[in-house]
């Protein structure tokens, strides 16, 4: 753990940046977040609707965090699915995916930490900050 940023502290800022973080599923050294991006229909009820969009995990190693993260759908049962998105969908998608990495970048930035992604992220798929 890095010297003075504690499991909850991290959650508290990570809580900060928005709507992302899944805080049910982080567990001290690995934090969850996901958008979803583009609702498929508003016809069925709230809890039942499904989306395209983006999930994201990040690890830590003391000061540094590496992240992965998949594009797919999410069904009306609750589950992401890695999927490819619709063409018309893609550019929506990918700006919050960005929009989310500048936020994070920016914090662990004034943490003092790094960000980097995962070794097996294919080099189209790293996110840098603008």
């Amino acid at each position: 753990m890095s010297e003075g940023v504690s499991y909850k502290r991290l959650l508290r800022k990570f809580l900060a940046i928005g709507p992302y973080l899944r805080e049910e599923l982080c567990s001290e050294g690995v934090y969850r977040f996901d958008c979803l991006s583009v609702c498929v229909s508003a016809k069925p009820a709230p809890d039942k609707r499904e989306f395209w969009g983006w999930w994201l995990t990040l690890e830590q190693e003391s000061r540094a965090f590496t992240y992965h993260y998949q594009f797919g759908f999410y069904d009306a049962e609750g589950i992401w699915q890695e999927k490819a998105l619709p063409k018309k969908h893609q550019d929506e998608v990918e700006r919050t995916l960005n929009q989310f990495y500048e936020r994070l970048s920016t914090l662990l930035g004034e943490l003092q930490c790094q960000l980097i992604p995962a070794e097996h992220l294919a080099q189209e798929r790293v996110i840098t900050a603008a």
